[in-house]
C-alpha cells in the first residue's frame, strides 16, 4: 500500500516546544485504509491529519498530462515576500523560480528542495517531502499584498497519483479569492518526470 492522500486541518498555530502525536487506524483494509494522527501541545490539539493508504496492484496503465517539464534554474533565490520571517523554514528551502517570485503577487512556478532533513539522520519519504513543500503553494502564489491583507491557510490537502522522484518538487500555484473572506490556493505538483499530484489550501482572507 502507498500513502496517496493526506489532509491536514490546522486547528491553531503550532508552537515551538514538546509535541505529542497520537495515531490510529480509522478504517483498516487490504485495499484501502484510513489513518489519523492528532498532534497536541500542552494537552491542546493543534493539528489533525488523515491519510488514505491505497493498495498497489501489479499492473495499472499510466495516464498523465502531456506537458513539457520546466528546467530547474541554476541559481537559488533567497528573497521572500514582505513581512516574511526569513529564518527557519524559508532559509532551509532551496528555491528556484521558473515564473513569478515571492515579491510579485499572482500565479507562480517554483522548484524547491529542502536543504536539511526534517528529522536529523532520517531520510524523508516522498509524501513527507511533498507535504513540507506543498504548504508553500499559497505563499508562492500569493494574490494580495501581505502587508495589507491577511491570507492564512487553515488546511492542506495533497493527493499524489504517484510518488515523486528525485529531490526537487515544483509548485505551480494559483490563488483565487471569492470576496467573502475565503480564498483557494491550487498547486500542481511536479517532479522532473511531470505532474505527480495536486495540493489544495483553504484560505482565510481579511484586511489587516
Amino acid at each position: 500500500m502507498r500513502l496517496a492522500r493526506v489532509a491536514v486541518d490546522i486547528l491553531r498555530p503550532v508552537p515551538l516546544g514538546l509535541l505529542t502525536l497520537r495515531t490510529r487506524t480509522l478504517r483498516p483494509g487490504k485495499r484501502i485504509a484510513l489513518i489519523e494522527t492528532v498532534m497536541e501541545s500542552a494537552g491542546q490539539e493543534v493539528l489533525c491529519a488523515r491519510g488514505w493508504r491505497i493498495a498497489m496492484p501489479d499492473a495499472v496503465p499510466v495516464i498523465t498530462r502531456e506537458v513539457d517539464v520546466p528546467e530547474i534554474p541554476e541559481h537559488s533565490v533567497r528573497e521572500a515576500f514582505r513581512g516574511a520571517y526569513l529564518h527557519g523554514y524559508l532559509a532551509q528551502i532551496d528555491w528556484r523560480f521558473v515564473s513569478g517570485t515571492f515579491t510579485d503577487p499572482g500565479p507562480c512556478k517554483a522548484w524547491g528542495r529542502p536543504r536539511i532533513p526534517l528529522l536529523p539522520g532520517e531520510d524523508m519519504t516522498p509524501m513527507c517531502r511533498t507535504l513540507l513543500l506543498a504548504d508553500s503553494g499559497s505563499g508562492v502564489s500569493m494574490a494580495l499584498d501581505p502587508m495589507t491583507y491577511l491570507s492564512i491557510n487553515v488546511d492542506l490537502t495533497v493527493v499524489l497519483q504517484r510518488d515523486p522522484v528525485g529531490e526537487w518538487l515544483m509548485l505551480d500555484g494559483l490563488s483565487t479569492m471569492g470576496g467573502t473572506g475565503t480564498g483557494l490556493a491550487e498547486t500542481l505538483l511536479w517532479d522532473t518526470q511531470g505532474v505527480c499530484g495536486i495540493g489544495l489550501q483553504t484560505l482565510l482572507v481579511a484586511p489587516r
